[in-house]
């Protein structure tokens, strides 16, 4: 079984998910008592949060760097990045490993081109909406058009995650927002919804989307439970 790498704590509250969701998925693949082999480097969140909004992302690159550095060191044979948003910095964090690197969009588009789906709606921070880190990667490699809400609509899905999500508060009335959202999205043409934050799978699950919902903590944990299991250590 190789080891897990990875980089955590933006927020915590979708790395728990992350653990949850690896160890349930090596367990459910080699039964028993089998959990995953991991390791993870957790960073300050608050610090993250203030750079980003300050757009500092060349300072977040190397924060990102010297925690994958953490992993590297700690024998991960691979690394995710447990979070959607600081995939904008991906490349600097590619940089510094000589282990494979498992990007959030490949294992989504992955699910999303076997679904059938071509135009898909994606609901994250404004960072993952808007920029083209994400988008791009969606289209260019893998033939995928993202369609975004309207600009009132993402501040809503931005501003839940960060004053309610991240501090594990799950309200009903922001369930219903992102309820409304889907559903404007579905109306732009949306074949299925990206939940293009780590933090939504605690808010959205597939019976309260209108829409096929793609979830990218569970798709990224999933990619990293297969790429884990080598088969090789099943009496150990």
């Amino acid at each position: 079984m190789k080891t897990i790498g990875l980089i955590g704590g933006m927020s915590w509250e979708s790395s728990a998910e992350y653990y949850r969701l690896i160890n349930q998925g090596m367990k459910a693949r080699l039964g028993g008592h089998r959990n995953a082999r991991s390791i993870m480097a957790t960073v300050c969140f608050e610090e993250i949060k203030a750079l980003q909004h300050d757009g500092r992302w060349d300072e977040l690159g190397v924060l990102m760097q010297q925690a994958a550095r953490q992993v590297q060191a700690g024998g991960a044979d691979f690394v995710l990045l447990c979070t959607n948003t600081m995939h904008r910095v991906a490349p600097a964090i590619e940089a510094v490993l000589s282990v494979p690197f498992v990007h959030i969009v490949d294992p989504t588009a992955h699910a999303l081109r076997q679904a059938g789906v071509s135009r898909v709606g994606l609901l994250g921070t404004r960072f993952t909406m808007e920029q083209e880190f994400y988008r791009g990667r969606m289209l260019e490699r893998h033939g995928i058009e993202v369609l975004t809400p309207d600009e009132p609509d993402r501040a809503v899905v931005h501003d839940i995650i960060y004053n309610e999500l991240c501090h594990g508060l799950v309200h009903d009335a922001a369930r219903a927002e992102y309820q409304r959202i889907i559903g404007a999205l579905q109306a732009q043409g949306a074949q299925a919804v990206i939940l293009g934050c780590t933090e939504i799978t605690l808010l959205i699950g597939q019976q309260d989307s209108a829409l096929p919902v793609f979830d990218t903590t569970a798709l990224h944990a999933q990619a990293a439970v297969a790429m884990a299991d080598t088969r090789e250590a099943l009496s150990g």
